[in-house]
């Protein structure tokens, strides 16, 4: 009984380091112009993929006009 309530501790313990750690991270944006222009980048991808990627793009069609599941 002893080792399970250890176990459960240190599972609370890890979990509450690893929300301390996820939330004293800086949000922030990068204060550098390399930083800056790499976060431009990444951005300008994201749109561009999810344009690229998208299901009217992939399927030639809109979802609504496919007409559900085929089989």
């Amino acid at each position: 009984m002893a080792s399970i309530i250890i176990l459960f501790a240190v599972l609370a313990l890890l979990v509450c380091a690893l929300i301390f750690k996820l939330l004293s991270r800086s949000g922030g944006h990068t204060e550098n112009a390399d930083g800056l222009r790499i976060e431009q980048a990444r951005r300008m991808q994201a749109s561009a993929d999810r344009t690229t990627y998208s299901a009217a793009t992939v399927h030639n069609m809109p979802p609504s006009l496919r007409g559900g599941p085929k089989g």
